[in-house]
């Protein structure tokens, strides 16, 4: 596996942001990365983060990581990009302290209605 920074998708990453009001998303401590060579078969990006523990070792606040699958992200049209992104930033919760929000929190519907919530903004 090879990874890179994707400047790109911080970028959007940043706009969805501030056109959704996810304040409480520390853009600080988000990090944006494109990975090539995945086996993957239905995956299309990831969100990582720092577990509680390595927190407290390293006298650090909680750290996100959006990984972009180079492969499968960079086909998809611009508003699945969109809905992608949407989808990880999601997954980060409301604490911002390295946990996650899962899929029963991430739905399709809930994605969907805020795509359209950032189209709406993005005006």
């Amino acid at each position: 596996m090879k990874y890179e920074k994707a400047d790109d998708i911080r970028k959007l990453g940043l706009d969805i942001i501030e056109k959704l009001n996810l304040n409480y998303i520390d853009i600080n401590n988000v990090f944006f990365f494109r990975s090539y060579g995945s086996k993957t078969r239905r995956v299309i990006a990831r969100c990582h983060s720092m577990s509680k523990i390595l927190q407290l070792a390293l006298c650090r606040k909680a750290i996100y990581v959006i990984e972009i699958i180079s492969e499968k992200y960079d086909k998809l049209n611009e508003k699945e990009k969109i809905k992608t992104i949407i989808h990880e930033l999601m997954h980060i919760p409301k604490c911002f302290g390295g946990g996650f929000r899962h899929h029963n929190l991430v739905s399709r519907n809930y994605v969907n209605k805020m795509y359209k919530k950032y189209l709406k903004n993005k005006v």
